[in-house]
């Protein structure tokens, strides 16, 4: 429940640099936020259940949004979470590539499944 996404990311010296602290949960981010940025949300939280004893673990799969007025900033953006997500062995996969037709931004999701003990 609740993974920890925001201290995960900042783990990654490139993502600090890129986005300093934008980085929003529940996945919008405030009108006109400087760009880039990242957002993210709660896709699913799963205990790992059995049958003898309450959970011993969560699963939570999260969705991170890059967001980028350039191609090439969000393509950088997105290796640095993937990077920060590896670091940790959090399994990981793109799930969205495109530009958004109303904001003209740029969007990488990722999907990654943060694993915790109780």
């Amino acid at each position: 429940m609740l993974p920890n996404v925001y201290q995960t990311l900042r783990l990654n010296s490139t993502v600090v640099s890129t986005v300093d602290k934008r980085i929003y949960r529940h996945g919008s981010a405030p009108q006109n936020v400087a760009k880039p940025y990242i957002t993210w949300f709660m896709v699913s939280g799963v205990p790992e259940n059995n049958i003898s004893t309450a959970p011993c673990s969560d699963r939570d799969s999260v969705q991170i949004d890059c967001w980028s007025e350039s191609d090439t900033e969000v393509e950088t953006l997105a290796y640095a979470v993937r990077s920060a997500l590896d670091s940790q062995l959090i399994a990981n996969r793109m799930v969205i590539n495109n530009r958004e037709n109303d904001t003209k931004l740029y969007r990488i999701a990722i999907e990654a499944d943060f694993i915790r003990s109780r």
